[in-house]
């Protein structure tokens, strides 16, 4: 009869780790995994933050052509209708100009075309790098979230 040794438990049994193939694979397919989903949920934010500043364009003029209809006028600024703290979805104060009392159009935002996109006031935000220009074409104004042909259009000035 043949006898066992102590330690071994019974069977023996194999030992194995993983090769440096088995890892460096592991890794391939964990940066690959990354390098897909990263940008991916990047342009999901974006386009959340986008959808948020279209929004609140809608209830800022909503609010604006409130004040219109119960004073005959413009509000002179945002404070006026109480959206004077509000922010934009990347920290920046929304933008507006009522175009009452505006003498020449150089402060008015404007199309390719260098056509005014309002006939009242603009209101907008001026998107994630805080900057803008009054025309459109303008590479600082590309990434703003504008209300264009008098509230008919609110989205991204690169879109219009």
């Amino acid at each position: 009869m043949r006898t066992l040794p102590a330690h071994s438990g019974g069977a023996r049994r194999a030992q194995r780790a993983f090769s440096i193939i088995e890892l460096f694979t592991a890794i391939a397919v964990l940066g690959l995994t990354l390098a897909i989903a990263i940008p991916s949920y990047t342009g999901y934010i974006q386009r959340t933050k986008v959808t948020a500043a279209t929004q609140d364009i809608g209830r800022i003029s909503m609010a604006i052509a409130h004040y219109q209809s119960l004073n005959n006028a413009l509000p002179p600024d945002l404070a006026t209708i109480g959206f004077a703290a509000k922010l934009d979805p990347w920290g920046h104060p929304y933008a507006y100009l009522s175009f009452a009392g505006l003498t020449g159009k150089a402060q008015m935002r404007k199309d390719r075309s260098l056509v005014p996109i309002n006939t009242q006031f603009d209101l907008y935000s001026t998107g994630p790098d805080g900057q803008s220009r009054p025309p459109l074409t303008a590479p600082v104004s590309r990434d703003d979230v504008i209300m264009a042909n008098d509230g008919a259009y609110i989205g991204p000035a690169a879109n219009y």
